[in-house]
């Protein structure tokens, strides 16, 4: 993965957090717990970990010892997961963890020996239409448990509707799919194609939406959001900038919690036959 996709603020991971919380399938969590060891311990990689929410999330949800090994770029975010993972799994048991440095492009199928799950969160759609596949490879090699979460769907909706709003949407995609140093990037189309991608490797795929629903109580995630979303249709179509009105007014609604929103995401498990 390229520089440009890989730094990411600990202050939004910190901010998406509870809402991402909130959007996982959680009873693919109840068919995870099924594949895992009866007895030992689970080994989990958790690529792109950034400061940990995957792994805060999901290992106490399920049984027995856990060992996870967190991989990002960013040294930085990889310290605060170290610090921050849940130290007990659902019933108890130990989670231990270790971090590696991994450029996530690069990953080979000995990085992942001996998982026994492979978890990621909103990371599919950063990648290429040549990355998509190359991963969904190497996680396959691994022949355990894929879950995937979060991947954008590239679908908004806003109340109250403003008749700008299904424009900036198209830009925020357009812009989600351009082509970068890196090669041409996927964003709402990742999903599809990882799917398609492991039932080729002989998995079963079950996919479930996991939307974020931002009201009122969640007015601070929204105005960030919206200043990204808006922001990133701005560099994808710049006359959008001059819609001043538009921001301004979108930007008051969302930092007052009188914007509700709905983004939405989908989760995808990918299971060995």
């Amino acid at each position: 993965m390229s520089e440009e996709r890989t730094r990411i603020p600990a202050d939004w991971l910190a901010l998406r957090e509870p809402a991402d919380a909130a959007a996982r399938a959680a009873d693919l969590v109840d068919r995870v717990a099924h594949r895992l060891p009866a007895d030992g311990r689970s080994v989990i990689h958790d690529l792109g970990s950034g400061t940990g929410s995957m792994g805060r999330w999901l290992a106490p949800r399920l049984p027995g010892a856990q060992h996870w090994v967190l991989h990002d770029l960013d040294a930085d975010l990889l310290r605060v997961a170290a610090r921050e993972l849940p130290p007990r799994a659902a019933d108890g048991a130990a989670v231990t963890v270790e971090t590696r440095e991994s450029d996530l492009a690069a990953l080979e199928p000995g990085d992942l020996d001996g998982a026994t799950l492979i978890t990621a969160s909103a990371l599919l759609d950063l990648f290429t239409e040549a990355e998509v596949p190359r991963l969904v490879a190497v996680c396959a090699s691994a022949g355990c448990p894929v879950l995937l979460t979060l991947s954008v769907a590239g679908r908004v909706e806003l109340a109250p509707a403003d008749p700008l709003d299904a424009r900036v949407a198209a830009a925020f995609d357009a812009h989600q799919r351009r082509t970068t140093s890196a090669g041409r990037l996927l964003g709402p189309a990742a999903l599809q194609v990882a799917a398609a991608a492991f039932a080729r490797h002989g998995f079963e795929v079950l996919e479930r939406p996991s939307p974020w629903r931002l009201g009122p109580d969640e007015a601070a995630l929204a105005a960030a959001w919206f200043t990204g979303w808006i922001g990133a249709a701005c560099e994808q179509e710049p006359t959008l900038a001059g819609e001043t009105a538009y921001v301004a007014r979108r930007h008051a609604e969302a930092a007052s919690g009188r914007l509700a929103a709905i983004v939405h995401h989908a989760d995808l498990l990918a299971l060995p036959r």
